[in-house]
């Protein structure tokens, strides 16, 4: 790969992170280095988790985040913001590392739409990352910046869905 590539994937629909692990997979296949950082999901252990040490050190999964957080801009707490700074922080260390061809940047639409990392310094890091890196950023709420920026912008649109009819979360389905 001699130029990276900057990929979207977001929406209300499911199977934003999925998409991105299954580029993650494939591109690990090719010999590729393949990092995921999760700046939402907590340290409990995930069914891609588990998967991905199999894969290491050319796949990694790393979970940044507290778990869920309050949704509302002005309800943050500051160990919230404090852990996005961090965990951007070490996000930005990685990419420069180049170290990596693919980095997945997993639910970093919603730190922005939260006012958790800013747009601009997301788009700034983008442009100046290593030429050959591709990252994908997933999330709802995909900031419009980022998308005239992107390669390529993937919706995913929610017609239906299981929770509708109160059936829960599933393991190995949504976690």
């Amino acid at each position: 790969m001699s130029e990276g590539l900057i990929l979207v994937n977001t929406g209300e629909g499911k199977g934003k992170t999925t998409a991105a692990l299954g580029l993650g997979l494939r591109a690990a296949g090719h010999g590729m280095k393949v990092l995921m950082l999760q700046f939402f999901k907590g340290p409990w252990p995930t069914g891609e988790c588990t998967a991905v040490k199999r894969l290491e050190p050319d796949f990694k999964i790393i979970p940044l985040g507290q778990g869920f957080i309050k949704t509302r801009k002005e309800e943050h707490t500051e160990a919230t913001r404090e852990n996005a700074r961090t965990s951007w922080d070490y996000a930005k260390q990685e990419i420069f590392s180049d170290l990596y061809n693919v980095i997945i940047l997993d639910e970093i639409n919603n730190m922005i739409h939260h006012g958790l990392i800013s747009v601009e310094e997301v788009i700034s890091v983008l442009k100046e990352r290593p030429k050959r890196l591709t990252v994908i950023l997933t999330g709802r709420n995909a900031h419009e910046k980022v998308m005239e920026m992107a390669d390529m912008v993937t919706e995913m649109r929610e017609i239906k869905h299981h929770y509708q009819k109160g059936i829960k979360a599933q393991k190995g389905i949504e976690f």
